[in-house]
């Protein structure tokens, strides 16, 4: 599928089916966070999937709901490890978000159902999964097969309202 036309099909899903994921996909999903880019090629992250019930289940706890996902993606960052710019904005955020963005689209592109969830206590999640101190939870991924069908995209702004050229 052209890239466009998985980025217009991609859709945020929020009930799953008990059907597992084929190791197959779920190694392509992880291998387009692996390959994404970060700033200057830093790569500060780590990705905890999560399949055991159990853990998931407590994850429901940290997020105050309950997902059924096959598995609970957790993208985490390396804030020291990250690249910095001159006046100290920091990017661990973004490269994470961007190889998460990544899994997405690969995800839908296999016919995959996908989730970012951003509602969560960091405390909780870290704990549960033994995640270091200095080590941030970026966001979680729901991953499985949807459970619905969802129609086209339609809660977009209009072109002429998001982008400017040459200057503001």
């Amino acid at each position: 599928m052209a890239v466009l036309d998985v980025v217009k099909k991609r859709r945020s899903f929020r009930s799953f089916d008990d059907k597992p994921i084929e190791e197959r996909k779920l190694e392509q999903v992880l291998e387009a966070g692996r390959l994404s880019p970060s700033a200057m090629n830093k790569q500060p992250w780590t990705f905890i999937v999560v399949s055991d019930p159990e853990t998931k289940s407590g994850l429901n706890e940290a997020m105050n709901q309950t997902w059924n996902p096959a598995i609970l993606v957790v993208g985490c960052a390396h804030p020291g490890e990250a690249w910095v710019r001159d006046d100290g904005e920091e990017y661990w955020k973004v490269d994470v978000a961007i190889a998460m963005q990544s899994m997405c689209l690969v995800a839908s592109d296999l016919g995959l159902a996908t989730c970012w969830i951003c509602a969560f206590d960091e405390d909780q999640v870290k704990s549960l999964l033994d995640i270091p101190d200095e080590v941030r939870v970026v966001g979680l991924m729901a991953l499985g097969y949807s459970s619905m069908k969802k129609g086209k995209v339609t809660k977009r702004k209009a072109a002429g309202e998001i982008f400017k050229y040459n200057s503001w």
